[in-house]
């Protein structure tokens, strides 16, 4: 005969009960933005230190998990040294991610002080093993494939914030974003700090005082990009921002080894949210 139940296994049975589950939490929406950067030196060293440095970040993001992603991405920073003189670093990207996450077009072109390279241009795809498969049109054709379940930066970026609402300290995971010469996958490693509640902290810039991130939590974030596969765990270089739920940043410190730049928000335009489809991810 079935024992009658105790007061603590009726709460644990009420609990199994689908009223009483955890509400899933929402798939992770990225807005369309424009964001511009202000770019200034606040640490260098070396025998080869900078004096100062200046520069901007313009990037435009758009699109949704129905119809993909896309983003334009330019960076100009002047160094400037006593003992190497002023050099402008010009760097434009551009890329498509579809909304599932699985393939991407890249194409970057750089010049240093106008003597512009051969760029990168290819198209990347995960096998259905999780494998990585990349065609390259420029610097020359070629083919590339790596192992250990890469993913995309968008993707990366919705992972990031996916971890920061479940409260998580750490994401560990390879990125392939088609940087340098296209052949390279990075090992990176997320530390994420505590939530932070809407308008909520000090020394914000104006355009992130703005009704359009007013509402919205955002965690501080450090990813450091190390080599794949080295032995060596200093890393490449480390980015330190923070980032909103829905896919903005600010405060951005860019650490390249010997010398860090900071970029703060100068300018945000947020676009209206679209409606979505069935196809929402």
């Amino acid at each position: 005969m079935r024992t009658l139940l105790t007061a603590s296994s009726l709460t644990l049975a009420l609990l199994s009960f689908p009223a009483f589950a955890e509400v899933a939490k929402p798939p992770v929406t990225l807005v369309a933005h424009r964001a511009v950067y202000d770019l200034s030196l606040v640490r260098s060293e070396g025998s080869r230190g900078l004096d100062s440095a200046r520069g901007r970040i313009a990037m435009d993001f758009a699109g949704d998990a129905c119809e993909g992603y896309t983003l334009k991405y330019r960076q100009v920073t002047v160094l400037d040294s006593s003992e190497t003189g002023s050099r402008t670093l010009d760097t434009q990207t551009a890329t498509f991610e579809t909304g599932d996450g699985r393939s991407m077009r890249f194409r970057s072109v750089s010049s240093v002080g106008g003597r512009g390279g051969d760029g990168v241009d290819g198209n990347a795809r995960l096998k259905p093993d999780g494998s990585l498969d990349v065609t390259l049109k420029q610097p020359k054709q070629a083919n590339f494939s790596a192992g250990g379940q890469a993913i995309f930066p968008t993707e990366h970026l919705k992972r990031l914030i996916e971890a920061g609402r479940n409260g998580e300290t750490t994401l560990s995971t390879k990125v392939y974003d088609g940087s340098d010469n296209g052949q390279k996958v990075y090992d990176t490693l997320a530390v994420i700090g505590h939530r932070i509640e809407g308008g909520a902290g000090a020394n914000l810039e104006e355009a992130a005082r703005q009704g359009d991130l007013a509402t919205v939590p955002r965690w501080p974030m450090t990813v450091s990009y190390f080599a794949e596969g080295s032995a060596d765990r200093t890393p490449v270089y480390r980015v330190s921002f923070e980032l909103y739920e829905n896919g903005v940043s600010r405060a951005l410190r860019l650490d390249y080894g010997d010398f860090t730049l900071k970029g703060d928000l100068q300018n945000l335009q947020v676009q209206a949210a679209q409606k979505q489809s069935t196809c929402q991810r």
